[in-house]
């Protein structure tokens, strides 16, 4: 069951990267709004003590600008506590089941390299930590069909799928809920929200900058597995999806899911791959690497809503812009009324947008000011406040559901497994990435899959 509160908390890598930036911010928000009433046990293989934990823990605060709370921050270490040991030992997690003591409800969340998932799975099981438990797993989730198989198959061994977290954190991210809010709770928008109405829908997902000294890794992954199989998926579904029967979170899956499964796979036709020029400079870069800094590509949903319309999206590294947005294009009326002498009237569109700001651009027609009866495109624009704490970004809220049993943020297995078959023949027979300067928007190449009659629209503007 994935009912019910956890009473525990298990942190797999608690000396890694993402603990210090991403988890232990988010533990101590949920602390601070009384969420977090329970033993927190870090493991890794370093050697540490419950205090180094706790030192370890406040010095991470501080980093990302958190002003400490004594009286919360006592209250977070408390429940700190720390085992050190090796992973395919089986005395890890004896000494993990010792300082649990009777807790059996614990969520087990793995932050760290998926060729570690088997070892730990089997240990929690082998310590009988695995039977009411819940198991959280970062991405990427598998680097293949095949990969992504063998994951389910170590994990299902002993953690049913109802009890598995897939994370994405790009989920908890609130500009990204707020798609479904804007389509949900609006009904002005569902009569138009379909192939009747809508032109075609762009992503882009643009970085300006490069892999930041991050080249061994993203030498290994490339945009596809690192941005497009995940995040971008998961916004084409968000977009896509029917109205869910309920707010239960498998009604929410399901919808998601089935956009997935009406999606064509990807052929090499309907791909450009990039590479910004300097990129096998990078320090652990191979040399020669064909490795993908930029990837395009247009999808087809074969559904009775979304039939013949183009989603095309963009993710790249050493761009013109940060920028990632969502932007959907209207057909135009079927005749061209208040054209000036060298302009035509614009398409209606609704860009949303969460970076470099969270807010959501209408764009719409209307009459230029003058004499002449002409339009011109006006931009009634929402835009968010970004006034949240640090500490209480996506993980806090994700690491709270799963917590609390709510998995309504979280990939199914069906739905991973859907996206590497939509995009698993393109890893397998793809054509060679082609060099782009950097500070552009990629190789012009990718024009191609917009059609004739189509442009790249970039921050909200054609």
């Amino acid at each position: 069951m994935t009912t019910g509160h956890a009473d525990a908390l298990i942190l797999f890598g608690i000396t890694g990267n993402l603990a210090r930036t991403r988890l232990f911010p988010a533990l101590y928000a949920l602390a601070s709004s009384g969420d977090l009433n329970m033993p927190v046990i870090g493991v890794s293989k370093t050697e540490g003590d419950d205090a180094g934990l706790r030192r370890r823990a406040e010095e991470a605060l501080v980093e990302v600008g958190i002003e400490v709370d004594p009286s919360v921050f006592r209250r977070f270490a408390s429940g700190l506590c720390y085992v050190s040991g090796d992973y395919r030992d089986p005395a890890t997690y004896d000494t993990i089941k010792h300082r649990l003591g009777d807790i059996t409800m614990t969520v087990s969340y793995l932050a760290i390299p998926p060729d570690l998932f088997d070892d730990v799975v089997v240990g929690l099981a082998g310590a009988g930590l695995a039977s009411d438990g819940r198991l959280v797993v970062e991405k990427p989730f598998g680097r293949d069909t095949a990969s992504a198989t063998e994951l389910n198959q170590i994990i299902h061994r002993h953690y049913p799928e109802p009890r598995v977290f897939r994370i994405d954190h790009f989920l908890g991210k609130d500009a990204v809920q707020n798609l479904m809010v804007y389509r949900f709770s609006n009904t002005i928008l569902e009569p138009v929200w379909n192939r009747h109405y809508i032109r075609g829908v762009q992503i882009t997902m643009a970085e300006d900058f490069g892999v930041e000294g991050r080249g061994a890794f993203y030498d290994s992954v490339g945009a596809l597995r690192d941005v497009v199989q995940n995040h971008l998926i998961q916004l084409i579904s968000l977009l896509a999806m029917e109205p869910p029967v309920s707010d239960e979170p498998d009604a929410l899956r399901d919808e998601r899911v089935k956009v997935l499964k009406a999606t064509k796979t990807l052929s090499p036709q309907d791909i450009v791959r990039g590479q910004y020029a300097g990129y096998h400079d990078e320090p652990g870069v191979e040399s020669g690497s064909d490795t993908e800094t930029f990837f395009a590509a247009r999808f087809e949903i074969d559904s009775w809503r979304w039939a013949g319309v183009p989603w095309v999206i963009r993710a790249g590294k050493g761009l013109a812009s940060t920028v990632t947005e969502a932007v959907v294009e209207f057909n135009r009326p079927p005749r061209m009324l208040f054209a000036g002498a060298n302009s035509v009237p614009g398409a209606n569109r609704i860009a949303f947008r969460s970076k470099p700001e969270d807010r959501v651009i209408l764009s719409m027609q209307a009459k230029r000011p003058g004499p002449e009866m002409v339009s011109e495109p006006v931009d009634f624009v929402l835009e968010h406040e970004d006034d949240v704490e640090p500490g209480r970004g996506p993980y806090y809220r994700l690491l709270g559901d799963a917590l609390g049993g709510d998995s309504s943020l979280f990939a199914r297995e069906d739905g991973v497994m859907e996206s590497w078959r939509i995009l698993q023949p393109v890893l397998d027979d793809h054509p060679k990435a082609i060099s782009y300067p950097r500070g552009t928007w990629g190789p012009p190449e990718a024009d191609s899959l917009l059609g004739d009659e189509w442009e790249w629209i970039t921050n909200g503007d054609s």
